[in-house]
């Protein structure tokens, strides 16, 4: 049986307390690879708007919070009638994980970065008078050696108590977000999770019985955009640094594709992660990133190919110099194209579609649906 999960509610002093939650987007009896997500796939509505003005308690406003390897992530939404609607949000680069595949620890500058950025966080969720919590992290947390006293510290100083998940549950809760972009003229998807220290990847399927998305497999490797960037060198990628990162990630996904790669007529992939939209951005020559253009467009294989070739083409200083990459991310871009291309290699599907959601959306799903908030599909 699975542990219930723990909810953390921020009180007015800025601290809190853990309750408990049961858990039912885990795969269901403890099956790792054979499992369905309690509830169904259907379409959540995504009708993000400007800020509003704080809610009364009781309202039901809901948060989510996604403390990864390279970013810090915030949702903070309402629920409504076909979905929820998202009253405010916060998204930042802190790089928690920098330097912990060659030291196992969390650096103190890393630890300041994640401070500063989940003391906003609070600021919003007490703000927008937020009771509903779920504030997780992820790879970061489950590989450094002081990731516990790494959470104490935070719980000292921002008051929030961060929840270290398990990669399943971080490939459920990304099946959950994102599944409302399976196309549901099609059989299923290849999922894929680019994180900054993991890479999830999730078949899903329908079967006749079941017109609703199901997993049928899935797996995650220990390698990211931070991880693999940091192994290989991200500045200065040449063609045989980008072959060898390719390769890394191959090796690990290769089995996982062995036993799930075949019968794929029908599907598609599916993507979510930095490595995706920014992709996306690119290809269709934004000025600046824009999210109502990015999530859910569809891609085709040579689209994502001349779109790879001509980020191999760019110098470090273009690449930092595009504003849907920027400064932050002109390292780690290359890094997540070797990810993806060993993927599509891996699974050779002719569209991809774009996902700007995942988990934070996922978590608010499962909280509005446990509450009733979030009618059954």
């Amino acid at each position: 049986m699975f542990q219930a999960k723990k909810q953390f509610r921020i009180g007015p002093n800025g601290r809190g307390k853990t309750v408990c939650m049961n858990d039912h987007t885990r795969l269901r009896d403890g099956h790792v690879l054979h499992g369905e997500l309690e509830g169904s796939m259907a379409a959540v509505a995504l009708a993000t708007e400007p800020a509003v003005p704080a809610q009364a308690p009781g309202t039901g406003v809901y948060a989510a919070l996604d403390l990864g390897t390279n970013n810090c992530r915030l949702l903070i939404a309402c629920p409504t009638q076909d979905g929820f609607r998202v009253v405010d949000s916060f998204s930042r680069i802190i790089r928690l994980g920098e330097g912990v595949s060659a030291t196992g620890c969390i650096s103190e500058a890393a630890i300041e970065r994640a401070i500063a950025a989940l003391s906003i966080c609070r600021d919003k969720i007490n703000l927008r008078k937020a009771r509903r919590l779920r504030l997780i992290a992820t790879e970061a947390c489950r590989a450094a050696s002081n990731a516990e006293g790494f959470r104490s510290r935070v719980a000292a100083e921002t008051g929030i108590e961060l929840e270290v998940i398990d990669r399943e549950t971080e490939a459920a809760l990304a099946v959950l977000g994102c599944s409302p972009l399976v196309d549901p003229r099609g059989r299923g998807a290849i999922l894929f999770d680019i994180g900054g220290g993991s890479t999830e990847l999730v078949r899903i399927e329908r079967d006749p019985a079941n017109p609703q998305p199901r997993i049928k497999a899935w797996m995650s490797i220990p390698l990211g955009v931070v991880t693999l960037a940091e192994q290989f060198g991200g500045r200065d990628v040449t063609p045989e640094i980008y072959a060898a990162m390719e390769q890394e990630v191959a090796n690990h996904v290769a089995p996982f594709a062995e036993e799930h790669g075949r019968e794929l007529s029908d599907m598609h992939l599916l993507g979510t992660s930095g490595t995706v939209t920014t992709l996306a951005g690119i290809h269709l020559n934004l000025a600046r990133y824009d999210r109502r253009r990015i999530d859910s467009i569809w891609m085709n294989d040579s689209d994502i190919t001349a779109t790879i070739n001509k980020l191999l083409g760019m110098s470090y200083q273009e690449r930092a110099g595009n504003s849907c990459i920027s400064v932050e991310r002109a390292d780690l871009v290359l890094a997540g194209c070797a990810i993806l291309d060993a993927i599509r290699r891996a699974f050779p599907l002719p569209r991809l579609r774009v996902a700007d959601r995942g988990l934070r959306e996922g978590m608010l799903v499962e909280m509005m649906r446990e509450d009733g908030a979030l009618r059954s599909w």
